[in-house]
């Protein structure tokens, strides 16, 4: 049977189902009840059977895998002129890591009997959600803002997606949509509430301790807009940790960009802007993140901290990772760029052990 859901904040529970509620009615995101650990230890990575990709972990997940393009065990390689090992997370199906998500999130809407899926996304996730949805044979609509990349919009629509373009801000997107889920015309695959979406980016944590023979490293540098894949990243981590897989936990460091950093601003942060607000971030202009509490307690947690970037620093990583063969798009650039004021700045020692995503592909630039 599918998990029920429950919210962390009040306790109320909400049977699963096609017509579930897509948050608590107290406003907070919602979780599965069950949590799943594995038993026994940990096969070494030579022996780990990983032809099913991100899912040679079902034990974590509270879903059965029922789409699925053997997404995951994406490469983890090193980068000497970082200092740090780059996990290659724009090689997935559809150039981003959003696939951890929508693997997991239409397998669940297949659980449950959906029929027809909503999503709002700068691009990333909508491409995700409609290219599993056509894998699972359901509808979707994903709202999107109006100027949207060509390329972006051009990967929901050969999907069989019907992109839905909405004026205005980041925000109007989300509520456009969050109009149209409540109205009953589908079932919200959101990328940023959804709870089965964040039991597929934290595979992210797991790959990562088994790429490393069930270890982590020091820090890991994250984007940071929802915290998609930053909160999975501490929830794939803290599952590791409390079964006594991997001993510790890495710091978490986030990078925001210059104009939409709310992240920072709650800890009384102030963004480095060299030209402006970052416009060419696109996937990580949030203002108002669906778990930005969450978001602070992984923070705390880790020992984390997080910083906002202007465009120049990211143009200049962005140059330097296509010049050292990484094929990213701008949003990818931050996190790199992040690491070298990190360390510019004192926080990550140079001897430290660093992973970075590189989060999606710049051939969704062109």
């Amino acid at each position: 049977m599918p998990s029920d859901l429950t919210c962390p904040e009040c306790g109320i529970v909400y049977e699963s189902g096609p017509d579930e509620p897509w948050r608590c009615n107290c406003g907070h995101a919602l979780e599965f009840t069950e949590r799943p650990h594995p038993n026994g230890d940990p096969l070494s990575l030579s022996q780990l059977d990983t032809h099913e990709g991100l899912w040679t972990f079902f034990e974590f997940l509270p879903i059965e895998k029922r789409v699925s393009f053997h997404e995951g065990f994406t490469p983890l390689v090193d980068a000497p002129e970082w200092d740090a090992r780059f996990k290659l997370e724009y090689v997935f199906p559809t150039g981003s890591f959003k696939d951890r998500g929508a693997t997991t999130t239409l397998s669940r809407a297949l659980e449950l009997g959906v029929e027809k899926v909503i999503e709002d996304s700068s691009g990333n996730a909508g491409a995700a959600i409609a290219t599993y949805a056509a894998r699972a044979g359901l509808e979707a609509d994903i709202y999107v803002p109006a100027d949207v990349k060509q390329s972006k919009l051009m990967a929901i629509q050969r999907a069989g997606a019907r992109p839905v373009r909405v004026e205005g801000a980041r925000e109007d997107v989300t509520a456009a949509c969050a109009d149209a889920v409540e109205s009953g015309e589908g079932w919200y695959a959101s990328h940023a509430w959804n709870p089965a979406f964040f039991a597929g980016t934290m595979t992210f944590a797991f790959e990562v301790a088994a790429q490393r023979e069930w270890s982590v490293p020091d820090a890991v540098v994250l984007p940071l807009g929802h915290g998609t894949l930053f909160l999975g990243a501490y929830r794939g981590f803290s599952l590791l940790n409390e079964a006594g897989i991997v001993d510790g936990m890495p710091r978490l460091l986030g990078a925001q960009a210059a104009g939409y950093a709310p992240i920072v601003g709650a800890l009384g942060g102030e963004a480095t802007v060299e030209d402006g607000p970052n416009e060419i971030a696109d996937g990580i202009q949030i203002t108002e993140p669906a778990r930005g509490t969450q978001i602070l307690d992984a923070l705390e947690a880790t020992d984390g901290e997080v910083i906002a970037l202007g465009p120049d620093p990211v143009e200049s990583a962005l140059d330097r990772l296509h010049r050292g063969g990484f094929y990213v798009e701008p949003t990818a650039a931050v996190a790199p760029a992040a690491l070298r004021r990190y360390r510019e700045e004192g926080v990550v020692d140079d001897d430290e052990d660093v992973v970075v995503p590189l989060t999606g592909s710049g051939l969704k630039t062109l």
